[in-house]
């Protein structure tokens, strides 16, 4: 087992993997930016290491300085979390030559995950579904770019290779617009990840986010946790999730599972990790593969009882996994709401001071933040302050005590989108589940 771990990160995803390694008895070392040293889990370390000033340039993506802490205080493990270099194959690359164990997969299956069109080959080798499109990249074949639009039908959506987060897309409907918007694209994608490779896929008008987080280790096993529905977002950031997925086909869900936990075997992938799929007319469709732990991992460790970093970190310490797939048991309903510093109108950030703070609880209600009442939110970062999950034996009663724990949170002294979440849990449509990923902008339009 790994002894002592850096947290290469900072906020709610910090503190979670500070209190995982606690129930194992790793020692922790908090790097932060001057920004960060007040926050919670910097506190509670066992050590901690200012890296750099507040910009996330000079500091939480400050490959030699994270490196560097790790080495000054003889830690043996780097713990990425989600964002900033947690997707990194480089940094990955540079703990492993320095040393020090990455907490996640392979440099070379983060590469090959990373790219797109190499994880759509890889997917489709390993008989996962896929979203009908070039199979590869565009060439500078105009006619043969055509025909394969003729042959995907319109509309047709083009991707970069490199993209991500929603960014390095477009959507064409017509073919008189087609080859001007992917030169547009290439041109974007080349200046946003230095990448200019795009690739052309059917654009599903009215689909789903739905999700599978996988675990696997180095002795061959692994396996699935269920399903998560991610589909209420904007601008193709997530905004409420729930697991399992309501109102999917059973036979395609579990062929779908069965597929992935092959596909990690097939990759050789070790760690947490999450197919996204885009689900339509009861048809799955894999878009991309998350090589981290989510956002969004609470609501599936609510309903499977199994601690995702934990297991992480088991991994990586070279253990098998603590579980097989015939003991997983899936019970009962989980959301998440994502709690944000910004206006719930204009989605303006809004940091500064917390004057006060209070988590909702009860049976069936978990907050996981970094928040606390005096804290200082810098306008530095991501705006995500707390994520309020619940449970309960059947989705109705998971939904129910959100709106309670809704009701109950009282952050003072900035702006939060709280407002906008209890307006979401009592939709009559989101009620009802299944809506599509468009649902919210349109909802938001609207009003």
């Amino acid at each position: 087992m790994l002894d002592k771990i850096v947290i290469a990160n900072r906020g709610e995803i910090a503190l979670r993997v500070l209190r995982a390694c606690k129930e194992l008895g790793i020692k922790t070392v908090a790097v932060h930016s001057k920004a960060d040293a007040s926050l919670m889990h910097v506190r509670l370390a066992d050590e901690s290491v200012c890296i750099g000033p507040n910009s996330p340039t000079e500091s939480y993506l400050n490959i030699p300085a994270i490196i560097s802490a790790a080495e000054v205080t003889d830690a043996n493990g780097i713990h990425p979390g989600y964002g900033f270099l947690s997707e990194n194959a480089d940094f990955a690359e540079q703990v492993e030559r320095s040393g020090f164990t990455f907490i996640g997969p392979a440099p070379d299956v983060i590469r090959l995950m990373g790219d797109k069109v190499s994880a759509i080959a890889a997917m489709k080798e390993a008989g996962v579904p896929t979203v009908p499109g070039s199979d590869g990249p565009i060439t500078d074949d105009d006619e043969r770019t055509l025909n394969i639009a003729r042959c995907i039908g319109y509309p047709v959506i083009i991707k970069a290779s490199g993209g991500g987060g929603g960014r390095g897309m477009r959507v064409v409907h017509s073919e008189s617009d087609l080859l001007d918007a992917i030169n547009l694209t290439q041109s974007e994608a080349k200046a946003a990840f230095n990448n200019d490779v795009v690739y052309l896929e059917k654009f599903l008008e009215n689909p789903r986010h739905v999700e599978f987080q996988v675990l696997s280790d180095s002795h061959g096993n692994a396996i699935h946790l269920g399903d998560r529905d991610c589909s209420l977002q904007r601008r193709h950031q997530k905004v409420i999730e729930e697991a399992p997925a309501p109102g999917i086909d059973e036979d395609a869900r579990a062929t779908v599972a069965a597929a992935c936990t092959k596909a990690c075997i097939e990759i050789g992938y070790t760690g947490a990790g999450t197919f996204e799929f885009l689900y339509e007319d009861g048809r799955f469709y894999f878009i991309e593969m998350n090589t981290r732990v989510q956002v969004e991992h609470p609501v599936t460790e609510m309903i499977s009882g199994i601690d995702i970093v934990r297991e992480q970190i088991r991994i990586a310490s070279g253990l098998p996994l603590s579980i097989t797939q015939e003991e997983v048991e899936l019970q009962g309903h989980a959301f998440e709401c994502r709690i944000n510093a910004e206006d719930p109108k204009t989605f303006m950030p809004s940091p500064g001071l917390v004057n006060q703070f209070h988590s909702p609880g009860g049976n069936g209600v978990r907050v996981d933040s970094h928040l606390y009442s005096g804290y200082s939110i810098p306008p530095y970062y991501d705006s995500l302050i707390a994520k309020i999950i619940t449970y309960g034996p059947d989705r109705e009663t998971a939904l129910f005590r959100m709106r309670n724990a809704l009701d109950e949170a009282v952050v003072d002294g900035i702006r939060t989108n709280i407002p906008l979440h209890q307006d979401l849990v009592k939709d009559k449509n989101f009620q009802k589940g299944g809506v599509s990923i468009h649902y919210l902008e349109k909802k938001l339009e609207e009003d």
